[in-house]
C-alpha cells in the first residue's frame, strides 16, 4: 500500500467541501482527464463520478464509486480505471494546528492486472502521482478557501 501525506493551509471543512464536488475530480486527480457525469448524491456511500482516464484519444471511460464516507473526516474510493485495474483510496483528514489539515491519502490495487505486482512495487508507481494529487488538491482547496474568506468586490 502506498501511503502519502501533506497539511494544507485549510480547514478540513474546506478540504472535504472540494472532495464532496465530484465535477472537480480530475481537477485534482492525477490521471483522470474529463468528467462526464457526477451522481446527484455524490459523496454518499454507492455515489458514483463517471469519468475518463487517460490522454485523449487514448483515454478510458469509467467510474469512481464511494465505498465509505465520514463527512469531514474521510472519504474511502474504488478507483476504476479497466484494462488496468482497480484500486481502493482512502483520503483522512486531520485538523491541524492554526486552521490546517492533515491529508492523508492511501491506495492499493485490488483488481486487475496490476494486483499481480508486489506492493513494493505498486507504492513505487502510486506514490509520485498521489503526492502530485495531494498538491493540486491543496491548490484547489487553498484557492477556494482563499476566495471564500477574502471576497473581492
Amino acid at each position: 500500500m502506498s501511503e502519502v501525506s501533506r497539511v494544507i493551509d485549510a480547514p478540513p471543512e474546506a478540504v472535504f467541501a472540494v472532495l464532496a464536488d465530484g465535477w472537480l475530480y480530475a481537477g485534482w486527480v492525477v490521471g483522470s482527464s474529463h468528467i462526464r457525469d457526477v451522481d446527484a448524491n455524490w459523496p454518499a456511500v454507492g455515489s458514483r463520478i463517471h469519468h475518463s482516464v487517460g490522454p485523449w484519444p487514448l483515454h478510458v471511460q469509467d467510474v469512481t464509486v464511494v465505498r465509505a464516507v465520514e463527512p469531514g473526516l474521510s472519504l474511502s474510493l474504488e478507483a476504476r480505471g479497466w484494462p488496468l485495474g482497480a484500486a481502493a483510496v482512502g483520503l483522512t483528514l486531520v485538523p491541524h494546528p492554526d486552521g490546517r489539515t492533515l491529508v492523508r491519502m492511501t491506495e492499493h490495487i485490488i483488481r486487475g492486472p496490476g494486483k499481480i505486482l508486489p506492493d513494493a512495487l505498486q507504492a513505487l508507481i502510486a506514490k509520485p502521482r498521489n503526492t502530485e494529487s495531494l498538491a493540486r488538491l491543496a491548490d484547489l482547496v487553498t484557492g477556494k478557501h482563499t476566495r471564500a474568506a477574502d471576497p473581492k468586490p
